[in-house]
């Protein structure tokens, strides 16, 4: 086994990391989200105008892809708080992702079957999301109201 100078061996028999799963990677929440992620970065590839690059196509790439993100990050956290933030915060990207893909539409970028499909991927990720959110919170112990 040829190894740079100062790394560590690893044995085969013993790490197996090519077979590891990530937490996330089994929950539906996040797989949804993932596709969700390629479909609205294909179709604003597709649909958007190329002056809108860096306004509403970057924010809603970004706002996409800040779902993924975001559930990826709360389930590799520790603490049942700091999971539920980053599970609000993925609530709150999609909620603006749906903004933008209603302003895409009123401007002319989509049609209104093309919205109406996103927008339905868009609920399919809600569903499981929210479920998660309730699950988390419900583990979750109320913040004190005195410091």
């Amino acid at each position: 086994m040829n190894s740079l100078p100062g790394s560590r061996q690893v044995r085969p028999d013993v790490c197996q990391a090519a077979d590891m799963k990530f937490p996330h990677e089994s929950l539906v929440a996040w797989q949804r989200a993932d596709d969700l992620f390629i479909s609205v970065h294909l179709l604003s590839k597709k649909n958007f105008p190329h002056d809108e690059r860096f306004a509403l196509t970057s924010q809603t790439r970004r706002a996409a892809f800040s779902v993924a993100a975001n559930i990826v990050e709360g389930r590799a956290r520790k603490h049942t708080r700091e999971r539920a933030q980053f599970l609000r915060t993925a609530w709150a990207s999609l909620a603006e992702l749906s903004y933008c893909l209603h302003a895409a539409t009123r401007l002319g970028y989509l049609s209104k079957p093309e919205h109406e499909a996103i927008e339905t991927e868009l609920r399919s990720v809600a569903a499981p999301l929210f479920g998660l959110m309730k699950q988390v919170e419900g583990n979750a112990v109320p913040a004190s109201p005195n410091p």
